[in-house]
């Protein structure tokens, strides 16, 4: 427990490393929220604008030397972060001035590019005072505990600022397990500022019960909260979260607590004003930097007292309550090399969004995957995104070929490309493959559900099914034109049974628009034949 005195002597510490540094720029990373906080508060009793990186990643910490003087807590290699100086006599702390320019936080913005959001004093002191109206009768002076961190803006404002304006204690240190947060309310009564990733993996294994009533309040931001999330924490917390939304842009925007109901409405917070329609929604506050309408990436209708959102605007996506832009995702995976081309996007499995990529590779992703197969390819991929995007984030399904599918108007849609994940696709190796020739293995799921139906009792694969899976892994191994004119010397020799293992010849004739296919295994042949395409390539 560490009380007012130390927090002070820390403070003092800082602000003395800073101006003894010289520098009005720095970048802030560490994990205990005491250290933070007081490394804050010297940084600004210093006049210097603190940067705040949302990871330690190498990739992060790098891109910020370019922009800032110095680093506190984590340097990037090579560099030597300040450390608060040690004893001395405190000088006396002076208001700190509303215009300060005190924070930088980054997001990613509607191109893809990380953003740098800069914040004024005033920004956040206004926000706070928001918070506080809000909800400081009912929190009462318990401790907030916290399983977000502090360097992004929700975990920033709820987990520090405002329990420090409000004289509340705080715990140092974050609850990343559910086992954790019931550890904590055992001990007695407390705030829990959490995530929806958090709170729907509560355990009900846990004895959730016998810390009900020191519970005194329940957060959660950073992204939608499911049905089933809201419903375990009826259950075995006792209450709904405040939920709140806002984004690093806006800072707090608007709350809702569903008690009783599933209503999706969102109560705008005092002195912000919205203007709700489907084509986006539009604020104004004083947690802004100017008096000016912001556009939010979001749409909107309004509902009395506030509006109900309708989803997003842009290609940015929230995984885990991480916001992840795809077009950065793209072009990092073409920067770092093996791909010329790559899309990303966002598929349903189940109850869960996981991210997708399908890439054309260069020569040398080619010999990669020729050498060592699809998972190897996949796997030097995911590593060179590690260093930019959370672990959560990476993707985990791929998916290659020689260019992008397009339609007559040359365009790569979605749907396209997510039919390359389709479950009736069949999984295959290549074998060989050059520009004219592919040589591929492929298996034929005795589940697959072209069997079903086709024929009762004795399943075999349809002929047109296998045309499909021709033209279907010629487009992953070929530019082909994009439209399907005629077949040419059609030929079915034998049927094709549940659990075949084939071996599949795909030839390309570019200058006759012409892809051949013969389907073979160890029964001997079983289709051939020639798929005639036209049409502009895009």
């Amino acid at each position: 427990m560490r009380d007012f005195g130390a927090l002070r002597a820390r403070v003092a510490g800082w602000r003395a490393a800073f101006a003894a540094h010289g520098g009005q720029r720095y970048a802030l990373f560490t994990e205990d929220t005491f250290d933070f906080a007081t490394a804050l508060l010297g940084a600004w009793h210093a006049g210097a604008c603190v940067y705040l990186p949302a990871d330690a990643r190498p990739a992060t910490l790098d891109a910020l030397k370019a922009h800032v003087d110095g680093f506190a807590g984590r340097a990037p290699q090579g560099l030597t972060a300040l450390t608060p100086a040690m004893g001395g006599t405190a000088p006396a702390f002076e208001p700190l001035s509303p215009g300060l320019a005190a924070l930088v936080v980054y997001t990613s913005g509607s191109s893809g590019e990380p953003t740098a959001i800069p914040k004024r004093l005033s920004q956040l002191s206004s926000e706070v005072a928001t918070l506080g109206a809000l909800f400081d009768a009912e929190a009462g002076d318990v401790p907030v505990l916290a399983t977000v961190s502090h360097q992004h803006i929700y975990g920033l404002l709820f987990r520090v600022l405002w329990p420090l304006t409000s004289g509340r204690p705080f715990d140092a240190h974050a609850l990343p397990y559910p086992e954790d947060i019931l550890a904590a309310l055992q001990a007695g009564p407390g705030l829990l500022v959490a995530s929806p990733a958090h709170l729907k993996r509560l355990p009900a294994t846990l004895d959730w019960a016998s810390v009900r009533g020191n519970l005194r309040g329940l957060f959660s931001s950073g992204g939608p909260l499911t049905p089933e999330a809201l419903q375990a924490c009826r259950d075995l917390l006792g209450r709904a979260p405040v939920e709140v939304y806002g984004s690093s842009e806006t800072g707090g925007v608007a709350w809702r607590r569903r008690d009783t109901d599933d209503s999706a409405s969102w109560r705008t917070m005092p002195g912000v004003e919205v203007r709700a329609d489907e084509d986006a929604l539009r604020v104004r506050s004083p947690h802004l930097p100017a008096d000016d309408w912001f556009t939010t990436e979001d749409r909107a209708r309004p509902v009395p007292g506030g509006f109900e959102l309708l989803g997003r605007r842009d290609r940015l996506l929230k995984l885990e309550e991480k916001r992840v832009s795809l077009s950065a995702m793209e072009r990092t995976l073409v920067a770092g090399g093996l791909l010329r081309e790559a899309r990303v996007l966002p598929l349903t499995e189940g109850h869960r969004v996981i991210l997708a990529v399908v890439g054309v590779p260069d020569a040398e992703g080619w010999r990669l995957q020729e050498s060592g197969g699809r998972r190897s390819l996949s796997q030097a991929l995911r590593e060179k995104l590690a260093p930019h995007f959370e672990s959560s984030a990476l993707p985990r399904r791929f998916r290659y070929l020689e260019a992008m599918p397009v339609n007559s108007q040359g365009k790569s849609t979605e749907a396209a490309l997510a039919a390359l994940f389709d479950p009736k696709r069949p999984p295959f190796r290549v074998l060989e493959r050059s520009g004219e020739r592919a040589l591929l293995e492929v298996e034929v799921p005795a589940n697959s559900p072209y069997f079903d139906g086709h024929f009762p009792g004795s399943p075999i694969l349809p002929g047109v099914v296998q045309v499909e899976w021709a033209l279907l892994l010629g487009r992953e191994h070929f530019a082909l034109p994009p439209d399907f004119l005629r077949l040419e010397t059609l030929k079915f020799q034998q049927v094709i049974t549940p659990g075949t293992q084939l071996t599949v010849e795909l030839t390309w004739a570019k200058e006759s628009g012409r892809l051949g296919f013969k389907l073979t295994s160890a029964a001997g042949s079983h289709a051939s034949g020639r798929i005639v395409l036209g049409g502009a390539v895009g």
